[in-house]
């Protein structure tokens, strides 16, 4: 059952490095060029209308995200069987990654279209949101309440 943990582990790391890199090279792509910045700068109907759904996503995912985790792991996660419980939480933890992508990703898009920073600090609260969801050997043990030392 440890090598089940550890490849949940290793997946989970991958996705979470993921999560972090694809914003990233969105950045790099704009910050370099290769992409045209603020081509909707000045269009102030289309910024109010990015705005406000940016800060909506934003509201209104990351909280959603972290809580609807925690209520799967309570409501049922915990009470599968080792295998399905694993393969749940796997699940759910990509369910919360991908929630808090979306602001992230959509945001630093509408920065980069209107460059009003307004998208910048709602990507930027998605990307610190993410870090109460780093993955690590004691959490998920932790998490679906499995004692510290599995010889299996």
């Amino acid at each position: 059952m440890k090598e089940k943990i550890k490849k949940l582990l290793l997946a989970q790391k991958g996705k979470f490095i993921a999560y972090w890199t694809i914003p990233v090279w969105f950045v790099v792509l704009y910050e370099t060029g290769v992409c045209n910045k603020g081509i909707h700068a000045g269009n102030i109907q289309l910024e109010y209308i990015l705005q406000s759904v940016g800060i909506l996503l934003t509201i209104g995912l990351i909280p959603f995200a972290l809580r609807i985790f925690n209520f799967n792991l309570v409501k049922g996660i915990r009470e599968y069987p080792l295998e399905r419980a694993l393969a749940s939480y796997n699940l759910w933890s990509d369910v919360r990654l991908f929630l808090l992508a979306v602001p992230a990703i959509l945001n630093f898009s509408f920065y980069y279209l209107t460059m009003n920073t307004t998208g910048l600090f709602c990507g930027a609260m998605a990307m610190l949101a993410s870090l109460f969801c780093i993955p690590s050997e004691s959490r998920i043990k932790n998490e679906l309440d499995l004692p510290e030392e599995i010889n299996e």
